[in-house]
């Protein structure tokens, strides 16, 4: 290393925002993830032995996906080498793997090539690494906020352990503050204190994102003045407030939070839970979700999972989702909250979207004959001929119903539709067995 080179990472290292400087060296320093990196599990027992294989660290952003990366950098007698898939290319990966070819076959020794964001890479940039991490040249680690199981090729996935990361505690988050604002390493140079309920505050709000806590308690202490009668820098509530103003909730429209979200929230209408329902509508607003998208969604669980029990609740959906476009946001959270909750709040029956499967599957599996021939089309002069007669018009009968065959013959006696005995389908079921009943 040259002398510039020296003196630019020394630089870089003073310089570095607080969440890189607080990043711990051992499995001991982490905060949080006891879930894999227990003394009694595999990933800890795997790093302390030096024993590691292919893996992928899955989890929300600030949980520490890269600390352990760094923590294994620090462990490992491999050498480590690091790429960001948003900036690398193939030549960058060509690199890495001639150069692991050349320590492989001179000294004997592994590289661990760590690929943060490795998600950002294509299936053309995924597949190049595939070789190499199947006859040894490489251990890749992998870090992602994305689902893998999506967003990474299935041979690379197949090769790989995967791990998943949680969003830290709030008493995690605690620690971290707290080692951020009083250790050396951290802001502790700065003769800062934190009050406890700026503390709490801070914790909360990060939602089990560090980097988001720690961001917030550096901008608070460097720009926040000193105390003339101490002539510490004091972190208040307020203070706190000021430097996360809004929450940092898990929400990605384009990534798997986007999905488990709004499954839930239509889990919760389908449960009949409004304040669940609520909440989740609350929270994919909050997270900036179309809200033409949660519109659709609406009106298809109020016809898959309400149906005819409240033939009403695809009318309130439908009209909800027209007002939607027209009015916008903010307003139309109300609009939407309004679809949300009465359809929550609707009996429920699945028999619509029953009946329409069941059809669908003896239509495309099965032999279904011909329309009966007194069904057919008989406007025409020649339809007689053809023998399309026998029709019995309905409205001619009693309670406007006439016993007729209208399946095929190889359908006939086949029921798609059952009525279930919640909401207005109890009243059909009961009409269907009343005029079935005069007739016979």
């Amino acid at each position: 290393m040259d002398l510039f080179s020296y003196m630019r990472e020394n630089y870089q290292d003073d310089d570095s925002p607080l969440a890189k400087r607080l990043r711990p060296e051992s499995l001991e320093e982490v905060v949080g993830q006891e879930h894999i990196i227990g003394q009694d599990k595999l990933l800890y027992r795997a790093i302390k032995a030096d024993k590691i294989s292919s893996l992928i660290f899955y989890g929300p952003p600030g949980t520490g996906k890269t600390t352990l990366a760094m923590v294994i950098a620090h462990t490992t007698k491999a050498e480590f080498r690091q790429l960001n898939a948003t900036t690398a290319g193939k030549k960058d990966m060509e690199q890495v793997i001639s150069e692991a070819k050349d320590i492989r076959g001179m000294y004997g020794r592994k590289t661990i090539l760590f690929i943060d964001e490795i998600h950002r890479f294509n299936k053309s940039q995924q597949d190049y690494l595939l070789p190499f991490v199947e006859d040894g040249t490489v251990i890749l680690i992998g870090a992602t906020t994305e689902n893998p199981y999506f967003e990474v090729n299935s041979a690379l996935i197949s090769r790989s352990n995967i791990f998943q990361l949680k969003p830290l505690s709030k008493e995690n988050i605690k620690t971290l503050i707290l080692k951020a604002v009083y250790d050396q390493k951290g802001m502790g140079a700065f003769n800062a204190c934190i009050d406890d309920d700026a503390v709490d505050f801070l914790s909360d709000m990060a939602g089990g994102d560090a980097r988001s806590a720690l961001n917030a308690i550096e901008l608070g202490i460097l720009s926040t003045e000193r105390d003339e009668a101490d002539g510490r820098v004091h972190i208040t509530l307020s203070v706190a407030e000021e430097c996360i103003q809004k929450r940092a909730i898990r929400y990605d429209k384009d990534g798997d939070n986007h999905y488990d979200i709004i499954s839930a929230f239509i889990k919760s209408m389908r449960g009949s839970d409004p304040d669940a329902a609520v909440f989740y509508l609350a929270k994919m607003l909050y997270g900036g979700e179309s809200i033409t998208f949660i519109a659709r969604r609406i009106m298809i669980c109020a016809c898959e999972d309400v149906g005819n029990a409240d033939p009403n609740a695809i009318c309130v959906a439908t009209a909800c989702a027209q007002a939607v476009e027209r009015v916008g946001m903010p307003e139309a959270q109300i609009i939407l909250a309004h679809a949300a909750i009465y359809v929550a709040c609707a009996p429920k029956s699945n028999s619509v979207v029953n009946a329409i499967f069941a059809a669908s599957a003896a239509v495309k599996n099965e032999d279904t004959g011909q329309v009966p021939v007194h069904l057919r089309d008989a406007h025409y002069g020649g339809a007689a001929k053809l023998g399309h007669t026998g029709y019995q018009y309905a409205h001619n009968y009693p309670n406007h119903y006439v016993k007729q065959q209208y399946l095929p013959d190889e359908m006939v006696g086949r029921v798609f539709y059952e009525p279930s005995d919640n909401g207005y389908e109890k009243d059909i079921k009961a009409y269907f067995n009343k005029i079935k009943r005069d007739i016979e």
